[in-house]
């Protein structure tokens, strides 16, 4: 419930007759009058930047379907075979068509129809890499893509456009606007309607769940943008949570509890039994590497990503596995499980290759609740989680954001003066001075809250003082102009 609910008092001046005595009097009316000053402004205000993350974030949970569209080719095998070639013989394939570079890891595919990626490391990419697509049953390369974290160049595309309009760094602050407001108006919006249905109780729970179907005007907008809002709910309080984790600043913060609930993922030792490890700046990893062709490198150890991954299933790993060779001598070979799909599975072990053992596994069941939720809250964000019906569910989620932020918005213009001597563009705000009717006890806990929420979420935290600012700056400039 992301914009503008219609206020219930009509809208007054804090410097009006009655000003003063509205002041005099506290209640809990004054929390429901400032919670729709507030709902109302972050809705002016924020809607806009809710609206792009809603739209940007429908283009991106499409983006299974749209990779499918643009690269099957690449992403899917022409037929299904009765076995796949040993992984020697995909990676020798990969290497004579694209000999540059250096192996980075070699992923498996989790489908029978999907490809083997062999990753590439290339200095000109910088961070991103080169993945060749090998059907793993002919063992004959279907092409490559440059890639950032496995994702596509689409999904690499539309990933920057939600989290940063393809601003870069200074372009994150729009997402974590949206982020940091979204849990505000939804909570907001749902004390306000709820409130308003109680004192309507004939209409009961229909009436906070459904659309008024009788009303006409601003009161029909009102009853679909709160009900649609009030099914959305559950949805955008989650969105606006797990978007929060990994923003720039309250993430920052969330980083920061984690650490001292000793909540991150159980780290993997890949340090082989008695070898001694390399100084920390000895080694770049293989991320740093690829100033030459790399390729006798990698065909010399092709035959040990077959070890490596007959070592792993015998471990209990399976589905699609990423397997990553050592970065020097006294380190194993490490391969992981990368099913993102419920019931997910993460586990990764520590291979050595020559002894053909495991020397070291984590295992999801060991992550702290912390971890847990932290990942599931990721990929239930990106459309993963649950397939098609998380998709489906975040598709929906959009669209009803962005109709919501319409409607908001049609009851601001709805509300508008009409009268040839008292027009203007857009309905008033909801009145002025209603902190003085709030009580006591709530001002004496809700500032140091508000502080504290302020800290904790920093966007929140200024962009809520700049719309203090202002509010007092537009009652300024009135004061002024009355005295005028």
């Amino acid at each position: 419930m992301s914009t503008i609910e219609e206020s219930t008092p009509r809208p007054v001046d804090d410097l009006s007759p009655g000003a003063g005595e509205h002041a005099a009097t506290r209640s809990w009316q004054g929390v429901r009058a400032l919670l729709l000053r507030m709902h109302f402004y972050a809705g002016v205000l924020v809607a806009p930047f809710l609206f792009v993350a809603a739209l940007t974030g429908l283009l991106y949970a499409l983006t299974p379907q749209l990779d499918q569209l643009v690269y099957g080719d690449k992403l899917t095998v022409a037929a299904v075979g009765d076995a796949p070639r040993p992984l020697a013989e995909q990676i020798a394939a990969a290497r004579a068509a694209y000999p540059g570079g250096t192996l980075v890891s070699v992923i498996t595919p989790a489908d029978p129809e999907n490809t083997t990626r062999v990753v590439l490391s290339v200095p000109e990419l910088g961070e991103k890499q080169r993945t060749v697509f090998v059907d793993p049953y002919t063992a004959e390369v279907q092409g490559d893509l440059t890639t950032w974290w496995g994702a596509t160049p689409l999904t690499t595309w539309l990933d920057d456009l939600h989290r940063n309009l393809h601003l870069g760094e200074p372009g994150r602050l729009y997402a974590e606007v949206a982020a940091s407001w979204l849990w505000v108006v939804v909570l907001g919006g749902l004390v306000l309607w709820i409130g308003r249905a109680k004192g309507q109780r004939a209409r009961g729970v229909r009436g906070v769940l459904l659309p008024d179907r009788d009303a006409r005007g601003v009161r029909r907008t009102r009853s679909r943008h709160a009900a649609i809002g009030v099914w959305l709910a559950l949805g955008l309080l989650f969105l606006s949570a797990t978007g929060l984790t990994w923003s720039q600043y309250a993430g920052e913060r969330f980083g920061r509890f984690v650490d001292a609930v000793q909540g991150h993922a159980p780290e993997l030792d890949t340090l082989l039994p008695g070898a001694t490890p390399p100084a920390e700046d000895e080694h770049a990893g293989h991320a740093g590497h690829g100033g030459g062709s790399g390729t006798e490198q990698a065909d010399a150890g092709a035959a040990s990503f077959d070890a490596a991954l007959r070592t792993a299933r015998g471990a209990g790993l399976g589905g699609g596995v990423e397997i990553t060779p050592p970065d020097d001598p006294s380190s194993a070979w490490v391969v992981a499980q990368n099913d993102n799909v419920w019931p997910v599975h993460y586990d990764r072990v520590a291979v050595d290759t020559a002894a053909g053992k495991v020397t070291a596994h984590t295992r999801w069941s060991d992550f702290p609740l912390t971890a847990k939720l932290t990942k599931l809250g990721v990929q239930g964000h990106m459309g993963a989680l649950f397939g098609i019906v998380n998709q489906i569910v975040l598709a929906a989620i959009a669209v009803g954001l962005m109709l919501v932020t319409f409607w908001g918005y049609r009851m601001w213009w709805q509300r508008r003066p009409t009268r040839t001597d008292r027009s203007a563009a857009f309905g008033k705000a909801p009145a002025r001075g209603t902190w003085r009717s709030i009580p006591l006890p709530v001002l004496i806990i809700g500032l140091p809250a508000v502080a504290a929420l302020g800290w904790a979420l920093p966007v929140l935290g200024v962009t809520l003082l700049v719309f203090v600012v202002f509010d007092v700056a537009v009652g300024l400039v009135r004061r002024r102009s009355r005295t005028a």
